[in-house]
């Protein structure tokens, strides 16, 4: 399925003419050039995590939070391969965007390279060979991978440096914003103009209050370095959520304190009391999501 890739706000792509896509390449026009961004993420929950963001020449994931054998999979499933990734991006290091990330980097067909903050690349056990293709960078630090701008910035979470991450490419787009307990206004700021977010929506506070994990797990996924809840969500789209953003990725949903028909229906009481058109849709732990196309 391919998502529109709708645009009403001024930003650096107003200088481009989006053209009609095509129902396979999703072909977008700029200053005369031709070039394709693509966006899916492969694995979102609590079990893994980890997206693909592409263009005609680069190609990046997201985390490594799934098996090798499953990313594998995956990218096949929507016509790309592991073979040909320039780099893997990693937001911090708990098991479920990392847990991949070994067997990844002994993989001799793995030619990507390896992007962590300094203080999160220590923490990977890496097994007896810690690779050679690894690039560490600052939390905050903008940097440029083939033809994609990367821009991290700092999130609130229970880790070592946790972030979150704005990519440009061809005038398009796209922040992701998960493993945050709240949305402070330095992520706010990052995340504006967006042509694509996707933006987690872990628990609904009810089903965790009730749900069966242990007290000390329930008040840390609430913390304000836990998740974000669909009352967050809610919230953000009210109060911030920039009105040209196309479509919202809600992700990161628990399995068992949260259901994609709450989370969505929250979500589309925001966009519809704020009057946006903004296509909603939610992204799961055991297939990919739709393929964004712009």
């Amino acid at each position: 399925m391919k998502a529109a890739g709708r645009r009403t706000g001024a930003s650096t792509s107003s200088q481009c003419n989006r053209a009609k896509s095509s129902p396979v390449s999703g072909i977008l026009e700029c200053q005369g050039r031709i070039a394709i961004v693509k966006f899916c993420a492969l694995a979102s929950g609590s079990s893994g995590n980890t997206a693909l963001l592409a263009t005609d020449s680069t190609r990046i994931l997201i985390d490594a939070g799934i098996s090798m054998l499953q990313l594998r999979k995956r990218l096949a499933a929507i016509g790309e391969d592991l073979a040909y990734i320039d780099a893997i991006l990693i937001t911090h290091e708990h098991s479920d965007h990392v847990a991949g990330l070994p067997v990844l980097g002994r993989n001799r067909d793995v030619r990507a390279t390896f992007w962590l903050t300094r203080l999160c690349e220590p923490t990977i056990a890496w097994g007896e060979r810690r690779p050679s293709r690894i690039q560490t960078f600052q939390a905050g630090a903008s940097f440029t991978i083939g033809d994609i701008e990367v821009q991290s910035f700092s999130i609130p979470h229970d880790s070592i440096d946790p972030v979150g991450f704005c990519f440009s490419a061809q005038g398009v787009r796209v922040g992701i914003a998960t493993d945050l307990g709240y949305i402070p206004e330095s992520v706010k700021f990052h995340l504006r103009r967006m042509d694509l977010l996707l933006l987690e929506a872990n628990h609904d506070l009810d089903m965790l209050k009730v749900g069966p994990y242990p007290w000390s797990v329930k008040q840390r996924v609430m913390s304000r370095v836990g998740h974000l809840s669909n009352m967050h969500v809610f919230d953000y789209i009210m109060e911030d959520l920039d009105g040209c953003t196309a479509n919202v990725l809600l992700g990161h949903l628990s399995e068992q304190n949260n259901h994609p028909a709450i989370a969505q229906m929250i979500a589309d009481e925001a966009l519809q009391k704020r009057g946006l058109g903004t296509r909603l849709s939610i992204a799961t732990q055991n297939a990919p999501s739709e393929v964004f196309h712009y």
